[in-house]
């Protein structure tokens, strides 16, 4: 049987080496493409994150602040309390006699108050003195015949105690005597005085109450983790409600919290030498406890963090936003010191709240910062 099949036969195409020669061009052109980003950056990374992003940078206003030093103050709310303050107690039981002050008297220590009538006292003085020169004599009797050895040792030993006796009895109405005067127990001011002439009185009843305020002490509660910046000797200053401003020194610091509002006590002592500051009125203490590094700030540049932290938005160099947490060290009417800043700080001002930590933002000088950078600039 004859084979009639044909034999296939395959010739080159001229135009098969072209199309793969033309295929290496485009891949190493495709990699020369990607490669030249890092030989020949042509845009800066900030504006290609910005374009990636599709979304325009935020415009803050921003202002310019410097870390500086500042006195640290602890600041205290207190009452002012006489340096002491006593009731006036009547020693005997009387009559009143007469009463030599009136309510609201300064007085001096030991000046009489009152005396409480002394005829039950004048009669058991004179009593007792009769007695004691009875047994006086007795004594002497029983001594001089015991030396003629007529009395007996135990005759002269009883009239010797019988003398004691009554010479201890002597003294006591001496005392019973002297105990008729209400005196004043220190120098101050008489602030109640319930005591009229003719009246009776019991002994140890209160009749009023004296009060010294001279020096006056002002005592305050510390919290507990104030405590260690308080210590005795610290100067103060003490403004009184009434306007009146003094310098005052710390005299106490107490070490034992309270159970009911775990603050300790301590007390600033003010000179009054002229008693015009009364006891009792409010008073707001101000103790400086050192210095430190801070910036001013408006309270409305302060901020929350996610995580409820306390802190300040500023810009970096790359125009992006910063949360810093910060501690608040003074406070004043107008503004806050605060820490936690670096020494040098560009604070958002406005449009702190429409942004937030790592953005990037577009800043502007806040009106009054670029006035005076500019007038800073033409000196």
């Amino acid at each position: 049987m004859s084979d009639d099949t044909e034999r296939l036969s395959f010739d080159d195409d001229k135009g098969a080496s072209r199309a793969i020669w033309i295929a290496a061009a485009l891949v190493v052109a495709i990699i020369a493409w990607m490669g030249s980003g890092y030989v020949f950056p042509s845009e800066d990374p900030q504006e290609t994150e910005v374009a990636a992003s599709g979304v325009a940078p935020v415009a803050v206003t921003i202002e310019r602040s410097r870390a500086q030093p500042v006195t640290l103050w602890f600041q205290a709310e207190g009452q002012a309390q006489p340096d002491r303050d006593t009731s006036m107690r009547a020693e005997s039981s009387g009559d009143v006699a007469e009463v030599l002050v009136s309510k609201g008297e300064d007085v001096a220590a030991g000046t009489v108050i009152a005396r409480l009538s002394t005829t039950r006292a004048d009669a058991d003085l004179a009593r007792a003195r009769e007695e004691r020169a009875s047994a006086q004599r007795e004594f002497d009797n029983a001594s001089r015949l015991l030396e003629r050895g007529v009395a007996t040792a135990d005759r002269v030993s009883a009239a010797r105690a019988a003398l004691a006796a009554a010479e201890a009895a002597v003294t006591s109405a001496e005392q019973a005597l002297q105990s008729l005067e209400i005196t004043a127990p220190f120098a101050g001011r008489i602030e109640t005085l319930s005591l009229d002439p003719g009246e009776f009185v019991q002994a140890g009843a209160e009749v009023g109450r004296i009060v010294d305020n001279r020096p006056l002490t002002v005592a305050i509660q510390v919290p507990q983790q104030a405590l260690r910046r308080l210590d005795n000797g610290q100067t103060a200053t003490v403004r009184f409600i009434t306007g009146e401003e003094r310098e005052g020194v710390v005299s106490f610091v107490g070490t034992s919290a309270s159970a009911e509002t775990r603050t300790f006590l301590a007390e600033i002592d003010v000179a009054n030498e002229d008693g015009a500051i009364p006891a009792g009125i409010s008073a707001e203490i101000r103790i400086p406890t050192g210095e430190a590094e801070a910036h001013f700030v408006q309270p409305s540049t302060v901020s929350l963090s996610p995580e409820g932290l306390l802190g300040v938005k500023t810009v970096t160099e790359e125009e992006k936003v910063a949360f810093n947490p910060i501690e608040i060290v003074r406070a004043e009417i107008d503004g806050v010191w605060v820490t936690g800043l670096p020494d040098t700080a560009r604070i958002i001002t406005v449009g702190q709240g429409f942004v937030n930590a790592g953005e990037i933002v577009a800043p502007s000088l806040a009106p009054e910062t670029a006035g005076a950078v500019a007038e800073g600039t033409e000196q």
